[in-house]
């Protein structure tokens, strides 16, 4: 796999920096986005650290001067944001402030071009950010997440179906990947200018690509210490302009239904 080793700026954004309602995940979250800052400066970039939830105003200041942009995982969506209700089976808190100030990034960086990968909750974020949609819980003993485990245990492994010819496929140098994930939310209807370039054997989208943008997300967990090795990388090279180039698929994949894009309603390190 070739890696690119960019001499760029990097922001690294999560929805939090602090979860002190909850130790065990807050502790996993530190392992998880610690992997994705070494890995992304071990292939020369410098990184910065950014919480979303100190504000859209704050974010975007903060992430002005970034290259390319690395959305992490966390928290559900507000359904206020999305055009759904609260009350559904597993929901997690909410960081409202976050979700509008990650929302307002992606849009930012779909109208600047500026180079984003979504991971998890950072693919769900580009969707809503489109005007799409989420399905809330995929239900219990899904293949998507271990239930009634420590968190340690809870990333699920299953296979990836990628669109031949997408981006996500040259990345990854096959059309068929084994991941890493651990989530309860799917995308639904999907945004306007994104395609799906990767399904899980059920039918979940797992990847999708803006078809004029170097935006990218996947719903699984490459920075996961479980992930196979490399895949990180990999997909870290999206972020590099010299291979982020928009969406060129051999016409398997079709840009989805066009949705209205709605407006919405931190600390580095």
């Amino acid at each position: 796999m070739s890696i690119h080793r960019p001499a760029r700026s990097l922001a690294v954004v999560e929805a939090t920096r602090f979860r002190g309602h909850d130790r065990e995940y807050h502790d996993y979250v530190q392992v998880l986005v610690g992997t994705a800052i070494v890995e992304a400066e071990r292939l020369g970039w410098t990184v910065t650290r950014h919480a979303a939830d100190q504000g859209t105003d704050s974010l975007l200041a903060r992430t002005d001067g970034a290259d390319a942009v690395l959305i992490m995982g966390g928290e559900d969506i507000a359904p206020s944001f999305y055009g759904a209700a609260e009350g559904y089976e597993g929901e997690s808190r909410h960081l409202e402030a976050a979700d509008a100030a990650q929302i307002a990034l992606v849009r930012r960086s779909i109208a600047r071009e500026t180079p984003l990968l979504g991971i998890c909750r950072g693919l769900q974020i580009i969707n809503v950010a489109l005007g799409g949609t989420l399905v809330q819980h995929l239900g219990e003993n899904t293949s998507h997440k271990n239930d009634g485990v420590p968190i340690r245990d809870i990333m699920a492994t299953h296979p990836v179906e990628l669109t031949a010819g997408s981006l996500i496929s040259g990345l990854l140098e096959s059309d068929t990947v084994a991941v890493q994930s651990a989530h309860h939310q799917a995308v639904d209807r999907v945004g306007a200018g994104l395609v799906v370039t990767g399904r899980a054997p059920d039918g979940h989208i797992e990847a999708i690509e803006h078809v004029s943008s170097p935006v990218v997300g996947v719903q699984w967990h490459p920075e996961d210490p479980g992930a196979p090795v490399g895949q990180l990388a990999g997909l870290l090279s999206a972020l590099d302009r010299s291979s982020a180039a928009p969406l060129a698929v051999g016409g398997t994949a079709s840009v989805a239904d066009s949705a209205a894009v709605t407006e919405p309603a931190t600390i580095a390190a």
